[in-house]
């Protein structure tokens, strides 16, 4: 199993933020995480809410080894041409540590507070489904073209190709039946989201592996993740983190409790090396 560590950026200062991220790194976690909004999504609405990629840029400069990326960016929130501009400049910061983690985007208010377009979900499906095909054209070809409904490419390149060959990892998040768990068996490197029991994680292990054997991939090849709250009793934890592990996921992000830190440190010292 892997780990990463989510450092929930609502209400947080920049210094709060690089204290955390440290803290991941120091006890041997893998990842850290932030989300893709604009507005912090708990607590004090006129709060801080530092925007996703430039605050990944700046991680990238305070830490020496773990992974960064979001949890994951909304297509609807860049055109995936820019979007793909700022992973390979994040790429490069870190010396190859980012992580390129998509979704359909689903903050209706937040859009339209900010005057960021909504379109149905329909709509936001087909765009993330060209959007990927962009971001890994513009990660891997020169003078690429793409003639999708929502967006293309005229011979395009972007340069510098990323630091990770071919490609930093796409990820793609979301539990929809219908469109997003295919989408993800088609085009993701790992795939993101949450089941509430056993039996809910192997209904959507199958979608992805159907539609990744239907696009002539590899199943396997693909990165099972989830999210795991400590908040609960530790019996409780330990239990969540085995049914997942023998579902197939490889990869936790550990939420940030709403105990504070201390509840985390001692997840990391006393219940994270008991864990198989």
């Amino acid at each position: 199993m892997r780990w990463g560590l989510d450092i929930s950026q609502h209400q947080l200062t920049w210094d709060e933020l690089v204290a955390r991220a440290r803290l991941a790194e120091d006890a041997g976690l893998g990842g850290v995480w932030v989300f893709d909004h604009f507005k912090a999504l708990y607590g004090d609405p006129r709060g801080p809410s530092l925007e996703a990629w430039t605050l990944l840029a700046g991680l990238a400069r305070e830490t020496s080894r773990v992974r960064l990326g979001t949890l994951v960016t909304g297509m609807t929130h860049r055109h995936p041409s820019v979007l793909a501009s700022e992973v390979v400049t994040v790429d490069h910061l870190s010396g190859g540590r980012v992580e390129c983690a998509v979704g359909a985007a689903w903050n209706d208010s937040e859009h339209r507070e900010l005057g960021i377009p909504f379109p149905p979900t329909a709509e936001r499906m087909d765009r993330l489904e060209e959007g990927v095909q962009v971001l890994r054209l513009l990660f891997t070809e020169d003078d690429a073209t793409f003639e999708g409904r929502h967006y293309r490419l005229e011979g395009a390149t972007y340069r510098p190709r990323p630091v990770q060959q071919p490609h930093p990892p796409i990820w793609i998040g979301g539990e929809g039946r219908r469109r997003t768990l295919p989408i993800a068996g088609r085009y993701a490197d790992a795939w993101h989201g949450w089941a509430s029991n056993p039996a809910e994680l192997a209904e959507i292990t199958a979608i992805i592996d159907r539609a990744a054997e239907d696009a002539g991939r590899d199943p396997a090849s693909i990165v099972r993740a989830s999210s795991l709250s400590i908040s609960e009793p530790w019996d409780e934890v330990k239990a969540n983190h085995e049914w997942m592990a023998a579902g197939g996921i490889s990869y936790l992000v550990i939420g940030w409790p709403s105990e504070g830190q201390r509840r985390l440190e001692e997840f990391l010292e006393q219940v994270l090396p008991t864990l198989a």
